[in-house]
């Protein structure tokens, strides 16, 4: 017999050409199909939490938000809320989960919890971190570091920590109580806190011989409006974050009766909606966009117009009218979306005649950025073409391997959730590196759970009884009472009752279909009922062309194809994720237990995962 022959007769059958079976043991795989968990930057297990919170386990729910998200107060009021868009119950229906303010739930009700948290360390390890700001990233950071022995220091200009939390967010949206006690938490775990004293150089900071540097600054410079009659009206014409800070720290208390907000941000609706607490009566938002292309979210955008502050779109303002040095008003000319063969928006101008509105101050918030002057360009840190330093996305590191960066001081303003996001993988860096590890190939994996939830033959442990109630609206105060005072607090947040409720409209996306091919006869039984028409037991195909042949077709490229191994008709099952409830069905119904439904989890590493590998 021939060596090629006798290699033919053993080598393995050749799989026919096709989608290979998914590894389900990929911790990304199942996380990716819990949506709300994969969208968050912090990754916050959110249907566990939701779940304890159904149950009335509100300091447990709030110590898995805590973990992760560091924040649970502050971002239940104030989260940009990237998970809920990706909420698989807005593909049945509207509106998703109120995931964000479901957590500000626990945070509300929760117990004291304080002796759940981490305690100062006993013994420190030798190692000296500084922290520039004290921000959300810093704190992060400090939160992560401190338990292991670390002598972290926190520089801020400012008196109290918090950063933009407190400097930015309007007390009516986040009460100085929630942020003291949240930053707290931290601060208990003995930082050694430089507040009020800024730093002004680097290289000088380097020369103090830490062991890291962290630099959580954030975007502490708002863009200013260069237009004609700006030097001329500038007693009246103020930087929105420099206002929304004087406003924090009590150095403003009122404003004109007539005031103009340009820019269509978060930072302009804070400003408008202060105004209007502080003495305006006739606040108006000018925007260059759209309304559908404001960058401010929906609800932000929804608030300010229901306090009567209406916004004006598709205006550019062109000069900043004034009398005897006196702001009399701005000009602003009308502008139209053109779009080019590439879909790609310019705004031109509509012929249409000028508009001139009249007012007493302007909030200019048409953007961010960063300014990094106390930066020397000496020390080792390269910076690109924005003049922005290069920051490596995984590690925080910058090209001095001894200086890490993060929040809105890494890559431009973001959010609070970013910033937690960018504090943690900056902890676990700098614990890698102050132990002589490299900061990219040791990073520690994350803690992955998948458990059966079976308890009899067709039982399990969840509930899957889907609640048929539309998203529930927020409780506000009523505005004659939060407009007279820029501390009294808008939104009252769901009380217990609601908050469960709410619960109860999650889909429970962490409870995984699991299938089981050995055990599967192929007797459809799980095709027939399942609801969404999600299973299919079809011929093996690559999967632009497998997409196409399943029960209900599955364009959506974003998320997967669950493909089992070649069963013996020679079909595989396929699961499509993006349209699948979770509702357990499938599992209900299997003469066989082929499906299986377990729950998964996943928690993020964090510093203290490192000295675990």
């Amino acid at each position: 017999m021939s060596s090629d022959l006798a290699e033919g007769l053993l080598a393995e059958p050749k799989r026919p050409s096709g989608m290979v079976p998914t590894d389900i043991s990929n911790p990304n795989y199942f996380h990716k199909v819990v949506d709300c968990q994969w969208a968050c930057p912090a990754h916050t297990p959110v249907p566990e939490y939701i779940r304890l919170i159904a149950e009335g386990r509100y300091d447990d729910a709030y110590m898995i938000n805590w973990k992760s998200n560091v924040f649970p107060g502050v971002l239940g009021r104030t989260c940009d809320r990237p998970c809920e868009p990706a909420c698989r119950r807005g593909r049945v229906e509207e509106e998703p989960v109120a995931i964000c303010r479901l957590k500000r739930v626990t945070a509300d009700n929760k117990s004291d919890i304080r002796a759940r948290l981490p305690k100062p360390a006993a013994q420190k390890n030798g190692k000296r971190i500084a922290l520039i700001g004290a921000g959300p990233a810093s704190l992060t950071v400090a939160r992560d570091l401190l338990p292991l022995g670390y002598h972290v220091t926190i520089y801020d200009s400012d008196p109290f920590a918090g950063g933009m939390m407190r400097t930015q967010i309007p007390k009516f949206r986040l009460p100085e109580r929630v942020l003291d006690e949240e930053c707290n938490y931290i601060l208990d775990l003995k930082p050694e806190t430089r507040f009020g004293e800024k730093i002004d150089s680097l290289k000088k900071l380097l020369a103090e011989n830490y062991d890291a540097i962290f630099v959580g600054c954030g975007a502490p410079r708002g863009r200013d409006l260069q237009i004609p009659g700006r030097d001329e009206a500038k007693a009246n014409i103020h930087i929105g974050i420099d206002w929304l800070s004087s406003v924090s720290f009590g150095h403003i208390e009122k404003i004109g009766k007539r005031v103009i907000v340009l820019g269509g941000g978060n930072t302009a609706m804070d400003c408008c909606r202060t105004s209007r607490r502080l003495g305006g009566e006739d606040v108006k938002v000018v925007v260059r966009s759209g309304f559908e292309e404001m960058k401010a979210s929906p609800w932000e955008k929804e608030d300010a117009m229901h306090e009567g502050i209406p916004i004006h779109n598709f205006l550019v303002p062109k000069e900043f009218t004034h009398k005897n040095g006196k702001l009399t008003g701005v000009t602003f000319e009308k502008v139209k979306a053109e779009y080019d063969a590439k879909s790609r928006r310019n705004l031109v101008p509509s012929g249409e005649p000028e508009v001139h509105y009249e007012c007493d101050d302007v909030l200019v918030a048409v953007g961010q950025e960063n300014a990094f002057p106390w930066i020397e360009r000496d020390i080792g840190i390269e910076f690109d073409k924005w003049d922005m330093p290069k920051v490596d996305p995984l590690t925080m590191q910058s090209s001095n391997p001894k200086i890490f960066f993060g929040g809105d001081a890494a890559f431009g303003p973001k959010n609070i959730i970013w910033a937690v996001a960018h504090g943690h993988e900056a902890a676990v860096s700098i614990e890698l590196f102050c132990n002589g590890k490299d900061t990219k190939t040791n990073r520690p994996d994350p803690l992955v759970n998948l458990m059966s939830q079976k308890m009899g033959i067709h039982e399990w442990s969840y509930d899957n009884d889907v609640s048929q109630d539309l998203r529930y609206k927020v409780p506000h105060a009523p505005t004659e009472v939060t407009l007279r005072n820029v501390k009294v607090e808008v939104e009252l947040g769901f009380d217990k009752e609601l908050g469960f409720k709410e619960a109860q409209r999650c889909l429970n996306c962490d409870i995984q279909t699991v299938f089981e091919r050995n055990l599967c006869i192929e007797c459809d039984a799980c095709v027939d009922i399942c609801p969404m028409d999600c299973i299919t037991f079809t011929q093996n195909d690559p999967e632009p062309v497998l997409r196409t042949h399943l029960t209900a077709p599955a364009p959506d490229v974003t998320q997967d194809l669950y493909v089992s191994d070649i069963l013996k008709t020679k079909r595989v099952m396929v699961k499509d994720e993006d349209v699948c409830l979770h509702c357990g069905l499938c599992a209900e119904r299997c003469p066989t237990g082929a499906w299986d439904m377990k729950k998964f989890y996943l928690e993020t590493a964090q510093a203290s995962s490192c000295a675990k590998r």
